[in-house]
Parts: structure tokens; sequence; C-alpha cells
């Protein structure tokens, strides 16, 4: 204890932080990287075979991998306000794309929460939400929110315009279109190597940050855009996807759409996009392309951490804005409030913890509170989340019984139970409802909403979606009021 306090006191006299080295020599780092429109389907450690993703296995195989965590937003914006805030969408009015911020008050977001507590914060590229393909040829913050880093980093790319092979594979249907850019299903075979593009920079950038020397634990935020549309990659991570003929796509069920409202069909089909088979085959190998793309830069993030003896010292977070259709139901990208585009990869790696797989329901977010749990920080009161870090040592562990998502632009709403998929278009249900048995319909085909049989259950769902609704904003109203 004596010799605690002389070196304290050594500290102070040569100027040092009370909450530099000395103070925060146990706490635990944050590294927190996030893919941009990841569907879990795509990556070996959740059972994808024709891929590998052998980095992020990394991280699962010394972590928890959730295999029924849910997004609270089906697109960007309001995903990524929720989980950096700790609110619901709907609680903070943060339903679109704009800066959350003044949704948000002076509330602070999970990196200012660590900031103001000692923590050096620092984000690369996308955390909140930054535009793909537009805001990252700009270089700009995009939605950025600045109260929320010490320091903040963008890194520019070329996008669909990288030199290469380039081909616009919707509403494209005689070919003759060029690579163009915007929401767009581009692939881009390019040339050059990873630091040509967006996600190595953002790599070559945090690994720079890890390897300096500094008296604060951090919480690195590393924001990578791919697999994000276009799906561009050096042209060395595309020969285990082709001939693109050989791609395997979801079962294709006449009728599927028969049983399910107009709201339920998303937004972008293979139908609307003009997308033949040759040209879906192509989109998920291009897909799957820039996943390996993406992999390769975490490894080097993780590289980086292992050189330089931090990751033992490092809380470790791997995850996805949402997940992403490639073909499903002949439904393509985001939005859907369906498993593949509400349900996200999620691992979490705490040293000294064991890896397991965990089958819990549990939301984006939760890891607010989790982390400040984590990290002895304090959970703050009143945010929406639940830590889960009870889950890191008992994986059958259950804090909640129901995930909830939403797809504002529809009006839709999710409550996904262990079994059961609940779907509302509207908050009076006006635009439709659709109920999945998902033990015995796992792949979500039959709408069971107009069944008699499942009638209690459906109505036990509508009282549950607006008692839960009521919820999430009354918690906001009592936090206006203080």
């Amino acid at each position: 204890m004596k010799s605690r306090l002389h070196l304290l006191l050594f500290a102070a006299i040569l100027g040092f932080s009370a909450q530099g080295s000395f103070a925060d020599e146990d706490k635990y780092n944050v590294l927190f990287i996030i893919s941009d429109d990841l569907t879990y389907t795509a990556l070996s450690c959740y059972g994808n075979t024709v891929i590998q993703t052998p980095n992020i296995d990394r991280i699962a195989n010394r972590g928890v991998r959730f295999t029924k965590a849910f997004c609270q937003g089906t697109y960007c914006g309001p995903s990524r306000a929720s989980f950096m805030s700790g609110y619901y969408p709907h609680a903070t009015g943060a339903l679109g794309y704009a800066n959350p911020r003044p949704q948000m008050g002076d509330r602070p977001t999970w990196s200012q929460y660590f900031k103001d507590r000692g923590y050096y914060t620092a984000r690369v590229s996308k955390i909140f939400h930054m535009g793909v393909p537009g805001g990252i040829e700009e270089g700009g913050h995009g939605a950025d929110d600045e109260l929320s880093w010490t320091e903040r980093f963008n890194s520019p790319g070329p996008e669909w315009d990288a030199p290469g092979g380039g081909e616009t594979l919707e509403s494209n249907p005689d070919g003759k279109k060029p690579a163009v850019g915007g929401n767009t299903f581009v692939v881009v075979e390019a040339d050059g190597d990873d630091l040509v593009h967006s996600d190595g920079k953002t790599a070559a950038k945090a690994v720079e940050l890890i390897r300096q020397k500094r008296d604060q634990p951090f919480w690195l935020g590393v924001g990578f855009v791919r697999p994000h549309v276009p799906f561009v990659a050096p042209r060395s991570y595309y020969p285990p996807f082709k001939p693109y003929a050989n791609m395997v796509l979801p079962e294709k069920v006449p009728g599927n759409w028969d049983d399910i409202p107009k709201a339920g069909i998303n937004y972008k089909t293979s139908e609307n996009m003009q997308m033949d088979i040759r040209r879906q085959k192509k989109a998920v190998g291009g897909y799957y392309a820039s996943v390996a793309f993406m992999d390769a830069q975490v490894g080097k993030v993780l590289d980086a951490l292992d050189e330089e003896g931090l990751t033992e010292k490092t809380i470790i977070i791997f995850t996805s804005d949402h997940g992403y259709h490639l073909g499903e139901h002949d439904f393509w990208a985001k939005v859907s409030l369906r498993d593949e585009s509400a349900g996200v990869p999620l691992i979490i790696s705490v040293p000294g913890k064991a890896p397991a797989v965990s089958d819990s329901l549990v939301e984006l977010l939760d890891l607010y509170p989790t982390l400040a749990e984590l990290c002895d920080l304090g959970v703050p009161t009143n945010i929406q989340g639940k830590s889960i870090a009870k889950l890191l040592d008992e994986p059958a562990h259950e804090v909640r019984d129901t995930a909830f998502s939403v797809a504002p632009m529809r009006k839709g709403f999710l409550l996904r139970e262990e079994r059961y998929a609940y779907i509302q278009y509207g908050e009076d249900g006006a635009n439709g409802t659709e109920l999945f048995d998902t033990h015995t319909d796992p792949n979500q085909y039959t709408n069971l909403v107009n069944d008699p049989a499942h009638a209690t259950t459906v109505n036990r769902f509508k009282t549950k979606l607006a008692t839960k609704l009521r919820n999430v904003r009354d918690n906001d109203l009592q936090l206006s009021a203080k």
C-alpha cells in the first residue's frame, strides 16, 4: 500500500494524471469492430462452408458467439444511433440517417461514457451513419457525433470507381449500363492492393493507434464498410468464388409471397432489380469476396493487438449493424424484418473467459451496459439495454425473452422470441402482420397469422407489441422531464 502511495506521489510530482497508467493499469481496453451490411450466414464460424473467415473465427474461438443476436433497426442510421446511444430508435426518434445528437440531448453515448471516465476514445471510419459509397468517396464525417470521441479518422476510397473489372448487376438486363455508384449492386474486381480501398486504410490506421503508447486505456471503434454495396475488393480475393456459376442460391419456393402482406415484400427483390440467375450468383460471389477482404483487414488489427501484448488486456467485440439478404425469399439487401436482415453476428471475447456459444436472445442495445459493467465503470441509469455480462460465464442464462427490432421506413416492428417471430406493419397492424414458427419453419416460409390455431398467439403478440412501444416511449419521456 505504501509503495502504491509513493508511486502516485511520484506521478503527481512529474505531472502525470491520476487517470493515467497507475490508476488505469488494470482497466480493460475495448476494441469494437463492426462490419457494414454483414449477414451472419456469410461467416465460417456461423457454419458457412463456401467462404472462410479465419480472422473473425479467431475472435469466435476465444469468445462467446451469439446465435440469436438482433439489431434494433434494419438499416444503418437507426441501428447505429441505437447501440451507440443505449436507446431504442423510437425512444430518441433517431429513425433516419442524420446525426442523432439532437435527439439524444446531453445523454452520453457509449464511447462518450468511456471518454468521460478516463478512456482514450477513437473511431476509424464508420461507427455512426456514414453514406456508402458517397460518404466514403468524399472522406467526410457523415452523421458522426463529435462529442463521442477523443479523436476521429476517416478512410476515403474509390468505391465503385476503383480501377478494375466492374459490372452493374441491378437494373441492367441488357448489360449496357457501366459500373455506377449509389446503393446499387455492382461487383468490382479491383486492381491494386488492400490500401487502395477504405477498409485497407481503416485497418492501417487502427494498427497505428493500437501501437501508440498512451497512459489511458482505449475504446477503439473500427468501422469496416464492406460488404456494403458496391461489392469492391482486390482481385486476389475473388478466385475462391469463381466461376460465379458455381455459387448456390437459396431455395426458391413458388408462391413464397402469397401469404405475406405487401409491406412484407422487401424493397429489393430479384424481380424489381431485374437480376437473372447469372447476376444473382455473381452478386453472392461478389459479396463473399468483399467479406473475405474485410476479414483479412480484421486479421491485421488482431495481429497488432497480439504483437503489442494487448490481447490479454482487451475486450474484443465483432458485429454488424444489421443483417443482409442474399436471395432468401428472392429478397436482397437489408430493411426486411426476417431473421436474415434483423439478425446479426455478435462475438464478444473477454480475457480469461472461456469460449462458448450462446443461443440466448440478445440485442445490440445490450453492448453499452455490458461493456460498462465489464470495465467496472458502473452501468448508466435509464439506458434501455440490459447487461449480458452474465452470459459470458453462463451462456444458457437468459437476460431477455424477446428481441425488438424496427424498420422505420415501412413502419415495421419485429418481436422475436425463441420460437416465434412476429412482424407487424403499422402500430395498429393496418398494413399487415406475419407470424412464423421458427421451430417448424426455420426459414420463415409459412405465415401463420390467419391460422385459427394460432389466433391466441397473434393476439398475445399484438398486446405485447403495444406494451413494448409504450414502455420504450414512456422511458424517454421520463428522461426528458428531468
